[in-house]
């Protein structure tokens, strides 16, 4: 069974318990609902005997669906064979991204990985097959990608051994990024157990044009709230402005409400996201989505007076909205893209630009290359190139080979762009980086989620500043970090100067996508056939034993070895 098959018999079970849940929770509540107060809500494990108090009730609730990195997985599927179960428990796959260390090329780099992480591949994929989790090979795809192409859907809930999982709430989703314990649970057919979040509401207003682009928004979004601002909290997005996004913009929006500290971040279901489903092979969620379209976004009283819903409300008028850079160091310090030239100077900013990198989780859509590449093609014609180094990360096979054959990949590569692993390479630290010398300052520009230091090659002294895909490759262009591609001109190869005009792209390939699946791996037919073999002298995986069981007595007053201060991220733990 395919992704798009099996959420489709994934979706209509859901949708067909949908409607009831959440109308019991109505009467229960005595009022209108948000969107995630109905999806949180319909997935409780006990509805009726829920505690619910926002901020201090811990929720049980039955994810749809579980998703797995490389790196996370390790751990996990170690403790899930300890489970004494034949299957997970929920739908569940395994994304090989994490472990491809971008250097060479698209093709070297995978090779490279394939080699250096043979006996963990072999492993996950071992696991995967004998407890019938999908698997998706190294190179495959970038598990939030991957995500949204094949298995999210609206209205469902599903968690993720990764921060950005809440990447699919672009298609609706309830989707949150846990630790592999979580996971385990879960696929060992346990609820899942979180903090009843509070909410916050952003009303979304006009429509984008020009330059701005749906990261602008979440850029926006993170200079308001900060990179706290979100803490125990689901981002809940509103408004008319909502259908003016495409659903893999939504994405990318919230794919990094991780930065805010966030649970997740949703939006409710639309035209957009039923374009985006059948285009992926999955026009019968779409059909099914539009016969309880009502279920699938705030009821009508909560858009009319939503502060009576809201525990806070962001206001952002697109039509206003300028493209913003944030940065160095942390995603929430913002400023419009007119203003970093002065910043750079004041803040005495490395003005080269070492290295522009598009792509990763959060940007590499059909769109966003397609945009990327409108801006490639008006320098190509004109006899430039990028003035820096100049990377590019596809999410998925599926993009790779859709804009390969629609000429996107030609139009990059025409400007200098070297083309990685559909991996996430360097926006996690993946980038045997040979242009500098640990300690040397300077700057990079990305259209990546994270930017604290080190985070993308592990240099203290890299400030790595963040912006949208089509902002990144105008500026690579003129590999600088104060050129304002909206306002500043280039010279071409005659030493003529021309401005770059808006980009613009497709949303969706007019001739489909190729549907690419080459990398995915099915479970096997019989579960029992398939054994597990991890070498004792191993130096990377070690089979577990189980635990002595709970002697009923807690552990108190323990010693307190580290309190750190100031602005701690998981960055500083594991930068991944």
């Amino acid at each position: 069974m395919t992704g798009p098959q099996e959420t489709i018999a994934l979706a209509e079970k859901v949708y067909a318990a949908l409607p009831g849940r959440i109308s019991r929770m109505r009467a229960r509540l005595g009022r209108p609902m948000t969107y995630v107060e109905k999806i949180l809500f319909a997935h409780l494990a006990d509805p009726e005997g829920q505690e619910l108090d926002p901020g201090k009730a811990f929720l049980l609730l039955n994810p749809d669906r579980v998703a797995m990195q490389d790196a996370t997985a390790q751990m996990a599927l170690l403790q899930f064979m300890m489970a004494g179960r034949d299957s997970a428990a929920v739908p569940s796959t395994v994304h090989c991204d994490h472990l491809i260390m971008a250097q060479a090329g698209a093709r070297e780099d995978t090779a490279h990985a394939q080699s250096t992480n043979s006996e963990v591949y072999q492993f996950l994929e071992d696991v995967s097959r004998k407890y019938k989790i999908g698997f998706w090979k190294p190179g495959a795809g970038i598990i939030h990608q991957v995500v949204l192409e094949n298995y999210a859907f609206p209205g469902g809930m599903m968690i993720g051994t990764d921060s950005h999982t809440p990447n699919a709430g672009g298609l609706g989703m309830i989707a949150v990024g846990v630790g592999g314990a979580d996971a385990v649970d879960v696929m060992a057919g346990m609820p899942w157990e979180v903090l009843q979040p509070k909410l916050t509401g952003v009303r979304l207003t006009g429509e984008m044009s020009g330059w701005t682009s749906a990261k602008d928004v979440i850029l926006k979004v993170a200079g308001i709230l900060t990179v706290k601002g979100g803490t125990n909290r689901i981002v809940e997005y509103f408004g008319p402005g909502v259908e003016s996004i495409s659903c893999t913009g939504k994405g990318t929006i919230t794919n990094m409400g991780a930065e805010l500290g966030a649970t997740t971040s949703v939006f409710p279901y639309g035209e957009r996201m039923a374009a985006y489903l059948k285009a992926t092979r999955r026009a019968e969620v779409a059909k099914m989505a539009d016969g309880i379209a009502e279920h699938l976004r705030p009821d009508p009283e909560v858009e009319k007076a939503p502060e009576k819903y809201y525990d806070e409300i962001v206001e952002i008028d697109l039509s206003e909205l300028e493209p913003h850079i944030v940065g160095p160091h942390t995603p929430d310090l913002a400023r419009p893209v007119s203003q970093m030239a002065a910043d750079v100077a004041s803040e005495n900013y490395p003005e080269e630009m070492r290295a522009a990198l598009i792509g990763s989780c959060t940007n590499s859509s059909y769109e966003d290359i397609s945009r990327s590449a409108h801006i490639a093609r008006q320098a190509a014609e004109r006899g430039v190139k990028a003035n820096t180094n100049f990377m590019v990360t596809p999410g998925s096979d599926q993009i790779f080979a859709t804009i390969q054959r629609d000429g996107q990949l030609d139009d990059l590569n025409a400007i200098g762009a070297t083309v990685l692993a559909n991996a996430c390479g360097p926006c996690i630290g993946q980038w045997n980086r040979s242009d500098i010398q640990k300690g040397d300052k300077n700057s990079i520009l990305t259209s990546y989620n994270r930017n604290f230091p080190r985070r993308n090659d592990g240099n203290p002294h890299t400030l790595a500043f963040i912006a949208s895909p089509e902002i990144v490759t105008a500026m690579a262009l003129a590999g600088t970090m104060s050129f304002n591609p909206l306002t500043d001109e280039l010279k071409d190869a005659d030493g003529k100067p021309f401005k770059l005009v808006p980009p613009t792209g497709d949303e969706l390939p007019r001739d489909g996508f190729i549907a690419d699946e080459k990398g995915f791996l099915p479970p096997a037919a019989n579960g029992a056939d398939v054994e597990i073999n991890v070498a004792p002298d191993s130096e990377r995986l070690q089979l577990l034993t189980p635990f002595a069981a709970w002697d009923g007595k807690d552990f108190e007053k323990l010693p307190l070895l580290v309190k750190p201060k100031g602005k701690c991220t998981t960055d500083h733990i594991s930068p991944a």
